[in-house]
């Protein structure tokens, strides 16, 4: 074997092991890489990779999970939040920063051409705990209200990702700094959270509708000049 490079030097084993996965990956179908493709991407040898890992599919799993908790997600537990400035800061930190841009790079290869349904599962798997945790609830303990739009949220994430691709060279924060996609997404997270967001929309139309002069029927008399 080569001389290891001095990046790889410098990387812990398990951490060269994972690198080797993604690169792999983005060139070859999961189905067709083996164990020796991996410990030749990472340099290590194989007594190396059994020491952190039983196979491939463990490896994968260590990989995915890495890669979505160094996502940052946009956490909405207040309903005093402001919509605008939580939105905003998530959307910077995701798009302008080039180690999220990298973490969105690998992740959109588990739904494109040389991934498989067991990687697809195990993404949808990870994101669907990472979302579960925000909000404070687990697989066992979670309402069907809240699963379901963890499992919408999780739907809609898999499918930008999909998308990623194209949109990358294409979309800025800027592109995403929308109020209407703020105002939904703070109000989703809230009733994930298990929070009453009534007051909250209460707020947030009525605070539109002060400079466009009408409250709608769902808003009741009494709350009309709070």
């Amino acid at each position: 074997m080569s001389r290891p490079r001095r990046d790889s030097e410098i990387l812990p084993a398990k951490e060269r092991l994972e690198n080797a996965f993604w690169t792999l990956l983005e060139e070859h179908d999961y189905d067709r890489i083996t164990v020796t493709d991996v410990v030749h991407a990472a340099q290590v040898n194989r007594n190396s990779f059994y020491y952190h890992y039983s196979g491939l599919p463990e490896l994968a799993d260590s990989s995915i999970l890495h890669e979505v908790e160094r996502l940052p997600m946009p956490i909405y537990t207040r309903p005093d939040s402001d919509p605008n400035v939580e939105w905003r800061h998530f959307c910077v930190r995701l798009l302008n920063d080039p180690e999220q841009l990298q973490h969105l790079n690998r992740l959109s290869l588990l739904v494109g051409p040389h991934s498989n349904e067991e990687l697809v599962e195990s993404l949808r798997d990870f994101l669907r705990m990472t979302l579960l945790t925000i909000v404070g609830s687990d697989m066992v303990t979670v309402e069907p209200k809240t699963k379901m739009l963890v499992d919408f949220c999780v739907g809609g994430i898999i499918s930008s990702l999909y998308n990623w691709p194209q949109l990358r060279n294409q979309i800025s924060a800027d592109d995403m700094l929308d109020s209407d996609v703020a105002i939904l997404a703070m109000g989703l997270f809230l009733t994930m959270a298990d929070e009453d967001p009534m007051s909250y929309w209460r707020r947030i139309v009525l605070g539109y509708n002060r400079v466009h002069n009408h409250v709608p029927s769902f808003i009741a008399p009494g709350d009309r000049h709070r």
